[in-house]
């Protein structure tokens, strides 16, 4: 998961209360939206496919072009390259909407459209909630909650590993209690994360660096949306339909 090293790291260098970037969030904000706006798209674009035999390998080029795409836009972003940043960058955020599309159309099929919309929702209250508060956090909150989402982010990690593994070797591992539980803990946990963002972006990024922000944020908002969306279909029984 490459995201988790990034946030890890925005974290671990949020250490001082001096503001780096004063104006980054600001100058972030526009290109989180269009890295919104350009998933949608790959959304679309996945589930015009999703039962076309060419979508499975597909999405397993996809992922692999993923991983390759955030090593490389992130160094470009943290370099300020924002140049050949932000066309990786737009890239990257399509090709996430596209191996997002498989859970997309899971929900919608089994928990309702309208799973989605709720999703979608809830993610754009937390940001608002998050984009008022979080800047204005003290530093003491600011980095004791940033000390707390770092744990909680390795202990999530964990859990998601055991998870897969015991999904490969036992079928039916751990079962909707299990999901439950970490679709719980993930969106508490990316939810107290969209506050983070906004502290220690202008800690962490000069005003030129406002792609390597907006990268951050966008992850912070698009794992919330998946775990958002897997704690509804968790609740809903795996979306089993009786």
């Amino acid at each position: 998961m490459p995201a988790s090293s990034n946030f890890r790291q925005a974290i671990r260098e949020a250490q001082s209360s001096s503001i780096v970037g004063p104006n980054v969030v600001n100058k972030a904000l526009p290109y989180v939206g269009g890295g919104m706006v350009l998933t949608s798209v790959g959304v679309l674009g996945g589930i015009s496919l999703i039962n076309n035999p060419i979508f499975t390998p597909l999405f397993f080029v996809a992922i692999i072009a993923q991983l390759v795409l955030f090593f490389v836009a992130s160094s470009a972003a943290n370099n300020a390259n924002n140049a050949k940043a932000l066309p990786l960058l737009a890239t990257y955020s399509l090709l996430t909407g596209f191996t997002l599309s498989g859970l997309v159309t899971y929900a919608a099929q089994n928990i309702g459209a309208g799973s989605i919309a709720t999703a979608a929702l809830a993610t754009g209250l937390t940001f608002v909630i998050a984009s008022y508060t979080g800047q204005r956090m003290s530093d003491s909150v600011g980095q004791a909650l940033s000390g707390v989402v770092g744990l909680g982010l390795i202990g999530l990690i964990i859990a998601m590993v055991v998870q897969l593994i015991g999904g490969l070797f036992l079928p039916g591992f751990g079962g909707t209690g299990f999901e439950l539980m970490i679709a719980g803990f993930g969106t508490v946990l990316f939810i107290a994360m969209s506050f983070v963002d906004f502290y220690t972006m202008p800690r962490r990024y000069n005003d030129e660096q406002y792609l390597a922000g907006a990268l951050g944020m966008y992850l912070t908002y698009i794992n919330l949306f998946v775990f958002i969306l897997r704690l509804m279909i968790a609740l809903n029984g795996g979306g089993r339909r009786d």
